[in-house]
């Protein structure tokens, strides 16, 4: 594998040793499911009097963890020993916390294919999507890293003011915040609890990790990566718990410095009024979702569309902010693409996510797979399906399996248009040129990701056109997903996202920094 690099993108045509590898780790991680996890804080494992099970969406009688039902009194713990590590930390040489955060991303990779088996378990990816989460966590990492490099530390010389008989020199520092607490999501453990806090980590915040209930267990496999660094005690802290408890004691608490949070666009707006009632404003990173569309011209490579939105809009059973998730298709190919999409989905293989031929596994839990019945209903009675609609018993019947489903025919003026439903759902459109793609496409709340289909003339228009942070023209291996630290850095516009800042880019680290200007004057 020395010469092959895995992204989003490359995933499709992996060497063979990626599949050994990923089964010798699978084989290995299975033997020894069921043992119990700590929280981390201030550099030791720290247990609570109640605990909860971490089963798997494939077969849930299946125990992969026994966690930590933490409260409020481990949070403040957490916060605690983050903010008595902060002085020492955020004054360490930055070089000195590059090399140890480096270290860290250098143990993700060692530990890749027992890494992306866990997640293949716990979330329920398929083998190449669970890879690629945890290679990206890496490239997250090492990325904040050399961007650190790049810019000297964030620090600048400015003018000297032109002052007689004195030298007066100013400095422009970007220095950390403090305390950065991390909430990260359950469909994008590894990348959204790891790319995060390695940036705020890089830049001399101390960090908290809260990551969601139903993916507890790879985030600690991700902190013992950092602990095994050798990040000093306090400097990278872990709580596990519910969020109407745990997590609001974190949110409520003066004690945390700045938030990145990503999640469903209602949460994060309750987390984002919460810190506007603080005393003084606090930085939040808020990426939120997205109703994402792909736009098909007439002039289209009807193939190479067809690959790129299936690609997209079931990948990971559809949970993903990225997902293709409406479908709008000028009206000379429709009929001929719809066909298409009916052909590629139905030949989607669906099962236990570890197989190497599975593409769709399960979908994360009970209340997941009741939204899919519930928003499968809805749509059969506002339109009808192309393909799918149904859940799946007989040997699925111990896991949330779901059927991919095109639905068509269902009136724009549908809810469901401009609802984020997060499964293997999508809905398609007919319209009539291109100028009425673009209004549906640019009508909602959201502005993640988007993908286009047609000449590259009518591209440059999209790109102009598109109210979305992450745009794709003509893009088989993924219509509107499928960004990579360096590549395609990956934030939203509108609802998506609070900063207009891509993470794994040019101009995400500063916002884990405030400016501080160093005016010293000397009498010459």
């Amino acid at each position: 594998m020395t010469d092959f690099k895995f992204t989003y993108a490359t995933m499709f045509n992996p060497p063979e040793t990626l599949h050994e590898r990923y089964d010798q780790a699978l084989a290995a991680q299975k033997a020894s499911l069921g043992g119990e996890y700590a929280m981390f804080i201030d550099g030791r494992d720290v247990f609570a009097e109640e605990k909860f099970e971490d089963r798997t969406p494939i077969n849930t009688e299946i125990v992969l963890a026994v966690m930590q039902k933490g409260n409020a009194e481990h949070a403040h713990q957490a916060l605690t020993a983050a903010r008595k590590a902060f002085p020492v930390w955020s004054r360490t040489p930055w070089q000195e916390r590059v090399a140890l955060l480096r270290r860290a991303a250098g143990l993700i990779e060692e530990r890749l294919f027992r890494l992306s088996a866990a997640l293949s378990l716990e979330v329920g990816k398929n083998r190449m999507e669970a890879i690629g989460d945890v290679q990206e966590t890496a490239d997250l990492i090492y990325y904040a890293c050399d961007q650190m490099e790049a810019n000297d530390g964030y620090i600048k010389p400015l003018g000297k003011d032109p002052l007689p008989h004195h030298d007066s020199t100013n400095i422009s520092i970007l220095r950390p915040y403090g305390v950065w607490l991390v909430i990260s999501p359950f469909n994008f453990p590894f990348a959204l609890t790891g790319g995060p806090a390695g940036a705020a980590l890089v830049t001399g915040n101390t960090v908290v990790i809260k990551p969601a209930t139903d993916t507890a267990w790879i985030v600690r496999l991700l902190v013992d990566c950092f602990r095994d660094a050798g990040l000093p005690d306090g400097v990278v802290n872990f709580v596990t718990g519910p969020g109407r408890t745990l997590g609001q004691a974190l949110v409520d608490s003066p004690d945390v410095d700045g938030v990145t949070f990503t999640g469903s666009f209602d949460v994060g707006m309750k987390l984002f009024r919460d810190f506007a009632a603080r005393n003084y404003i606090r930085p939040v990173i808020l990426e939120l979702g997205g109703k994402n569309p792909a736009i098909v011209s007439r002039h289209a490579n009807l193939e190479e569309a067809a690959t790129g939105i299936v690609r997209s809009a079931f990948g990971l059973q559809g949970q993903k902010c990225s997902a293709a998730s409406r479908i709008l298709i000028e009206e000379p190919v429709y009929d001929e693409l719809t066909a298409r999409l009916k052909e590629l989905t139905e030949k989607l293989v669906i099962g236990d996510p570890t197989e190497r031929n599975t593409f769709l596994g399960p979908v994360i839990n009970q209340a997941a797979y009741d939204d899919f019945k519930h928003y499968a209903e809805e749509l059969s009675q506002a339109g009808r399906f192309l393909t799918g609609g149904q859940t799946l018993n007989g040997e699925f019947a111990k896991g949330y399996f779901c059927q991919p489903t095109l639905a068509v025919d269902v009136p724009y003026s549908h809810p469901l248009w401009q609802h984020e439903m997060f499964l293997p759902i999508a809905t398609i459109g007919k319209v009539r040129d291109l100028n009425e793609a673009m209004q549906i496409a640019n009508s909602v709340n959201y502005g993640l990701t988007a993908g286009f289909y047609g000449t590259e003339e009518e591209a440059q228009w999209f790109f102009e056109n598109i109210e979305a942070g992450v745009t794709y023209a003509n893009r088989p291996q993924g219509a509107t997903t499928g960004a990579w630290p360096g590549f395609q850095p990956f934030g939203g516009w509108k609802g998506s996202g609070s900063s207009g800042k891509n993470a794994g880019g040019l101009y995400y680290l500063p916002l884990y920094m405030h400016e501080q200007i160093r005016t010293l004057v000397r009498k010459k």
